[in-house]
């Protein structure tokens, strides 16, 4: 399986829905599609963003 390829395509509707989520909540304004005009700083704080939440909702699902 090449590595663009999802396990369960519909993950990637779903990812798209979270990055864009992360993207507004930093103030990184987020287009469809190619976004290559995005700074690195712009990018890694959207990741971090991600991160962020997905560590919190693990968190919450322990408890």
């Amino acid at each position: 399986m090449a590595s663009n390829q999802h396990v369960v395509p519909e993950a990637r509707a779903a990812l798209d829905k979270f990055k864009m989520e992360a993207a507004s909540e930093v103030g990184v304004n987020l287009k469809q599609g190619y976004n290559g005009d995005l700074t690195a700083k712009q990018a890694g704080s959207i990741g971090g963003q991600m991160v962020k939440k997905m560590i919190e909702q693990y968190e919450n699902g322990m408890k």
